[in-house]
Order: structure tokens, then C-alpha cells, then sequence
């Protein structure tokens, strides 16, 4: 049974009456009773009863049409879908992202997302760049927010933000009297840093960030999450580099934010993604994008 000989059933069991049912379909009355004829002899069964005075569904046109009527919304609902998809407003997204993100462009990305796509189911992992660098090319995630340099030709990119480091001290620590600091001012002062295998990125700007000013840095204590970070400096563990960013989510009774005095290397926080990505993909991209450049235009922090 073709598809439009079931509309052409549908159309006469709501009208029941041939000559209205024909109006309805823009057809011709006599092709539209050949073609019902025609469905009955496929499918073996009378599915009117026709007289001079009126038509009526018989017991089978009656099952006929109570779930023809089902089966084709779901189908109109499937092309619903499919065409949704075909436009990014619909499907599966797989979002990984990590603390930088989380703290500075993610929320107001998720947000506007959200209020636009909202039949898009989000699936949202944290994770460090080198974890989002294999899902990405493994397929587990499609969209990852990972600091720079990517350096994979399989995937594509868009910076985001690029982030200054600011140095978390205690209060009461003697560097918190001062309103910037020199990296010569932390070089004897025990660091807390993210462990090398939970953010290998970060972890080398950092030490890199030392060793070019001459010091090596003395890795006092390792701790994967920023807001443990934050807790240990709090309480006189040590000091922290942290991305500017997680300052503004931080604010932990017990410590303060001071900025370098020296010009040192960005944190670069990008959007990337598989090449040749679906409409899903190129949408939550475009959006990404879009926050951030009317973040920047009106001067405000994102």
C-alpha cells in the first residue's frame, strides 16, 4: 500500500462522502473510487459500504482507519524530526568541556542554547583537553571547550577567550599586601598544581612559565580540581597560578587574587570539533561563537 492511497482512504472515511473526500485531496471524484477499489482488492477486504444514499466504514475500514490515522502521524512526526535534524534542532549533543569553560563561557553559552534548541538532548562531560582530544576523535563527545594548541588536522577549532593567570594567595599570606606579583616573588613559595596527567596543558604553561624567568617552581601539593585548589590555598598550603576566570566563580572566604606584573603567555580556551561536522554541531558552534563575539563587543566578561 502506497502511502498516498492511505491518505486517499483517510480522506473518504473522514468525509464519507466520495464527491467531498475529492475536494479535500485537489483530485478528480472518479480517479479517487478507482483508487480506494483498488486498495480493496490489494488488501482483500471491502473497506466501505456504498449506497445511493451514503457510504460508511465497514468493521475493517473502521481498523483501517483508527490506525492508519496513528501510523501516519507518527510518519509526519518522523519527517517532523528528520527535518529538525537536518536544521540542528534536534538530535543528540555530546558537550565535553573543562574548568576554564565551566567558569567563564560555558554557563551563558549553555543558556542561549538551550532557549533556542531545546529539543536537543545535551550531554555534558568535564573533562581535562587531552581526555576531550580522544573522545573527540573516537566519537564520544562532539564538541569539546579545551585549552590550545589542538595540533590534530582531523579536528577543527574557534578560540573562545584568552585568559590571563592570576596568582591565588591566603589573605593573611605577606604576598596579598602587594597588588601585583613578580613570578620572582613566588619563585620560594611551595605551589599547589594540578596533577601533569589531569591537565598536561596547564601544568606546562606553568612550569614553563618558571623555568623561563629563571626558578624552578616547588610543587608543594598536587590536586586534580581548581575549587580544591582554591580550599588548600585557603588554608596556608601554599600558593596557586589559576586561570583569571576562576576567580569570578572562587570566592572563597580566605583568599585573594593578585595579577602578574610580567607579560606571560595566555591561556587560550577553543570550541572544537570533528571536520565535516552535522548541522547539531555547526548550530551549538555557531552559538558558541555568537555569545562570546557580543560578550567582547559590549566590553563584559563572559
Amino acid at each position: 500500500m502506497e502511502l498516498r492511497h492511505l491518505r486517499y482512504f483517510l480522506a473518504v472515511a473522514e468525509e464519507l462522502h466520495f464527491t467531498r473526500a475529492a475536494e479535500k485531496l485537489h483530485i478528480a471524484q472518479p480517479p479517487l473510487s478507482q483508487q480506494i477499489r483498488a486498495l480493496e482488492v490489494e488488501l482483500g477486504v471491502e473497506l466501505f459500504v456504498r449506497t445511493r444514499r451514503k457510504v460508511k466504514l465497514t468493521e475493517a475500514g473502521r481498523v483501517l482507519y483508527e490506525e492508519g490515522q496513528r501510523a501516519l502521524a507518527q510518519l509526519e512526526q518522523a519527517v517532523r524530526l528528520a527535518q529538525g535534524a537536518a536544521r540542528g534542532e534536534s538530535g543528540r549533543l555530546a558537550v565535553g568541556f573543562n574548568s576554564s569553560a565551566a567558569y567563564s563561557v560555558l554557563p551563558a553559552i549553555l543558556r542561549t542554547y538551550r532557549q533556542r534548541f531545546a529539543e536537543v538532548e545535551l550531554v555534558l562531560r568535564e573533562a581535562t583537553t587531552d581526555r576531550q582530544l580522544t573522545d573527540l576523535r573516537e566519537g564520544r563527545i562532539d564538541v569539546g571547550f579545551l585549552y590550545l594548541p589542538i595540533g590534530d588536522p582531523a579536528l577543527r577549532w574557534a578560540v573562545l577567550l584568552s585568559e590571563p593567570l592570576v596568582v591565588a594567595v591566603g589573605e593573611c599570606h605577606p604576598l596579598a599586601d602587594k597588588p601585583s606579583l613578580a613570578i620572582a616573588d613566588l619563585a620560594a613559595e611551595p605551589l599547589i598544581l594540578n596533577p601533569r596527567a589531569d591537565g598536561r596543558r596547564f601544568y606546562d604553561l606553568v612550569t614553563e612559565i618558571f623555568e623561563q624567568s629563571g626558578f624552578k617552581p616547588r610543587v608543594a601539593q598536587e590536586a586534580a580540581l581548581t575549587q580544591t585548589i582554591v580550599s588548600l590555598v585557603a588554608g596556608g598550603v601554599g600558593i596557586a597560578l589559576l586561570p583569571d576566570s576562576a576567580r569570578q566563580f572562587q570566592r572563597r572566604a580566605g583568599v585573594v587574587y593578585r595579577p602578574l606584573s610580567e607579560q606571560i603567555p595566555h591561556l587560550e580556551v577553543a570550541v572544537a570539533w570533528r571536520a565535516e561536522p552535522p548541522a547539531v554541531v555547526r548550530e551549538f558552534v555557531r552559538v558558541a561563537r555568537e555569545i562570546v563575539t557580543a560578550a567582547v563587543t559590549a566590553g563584559q566578561s563572559v
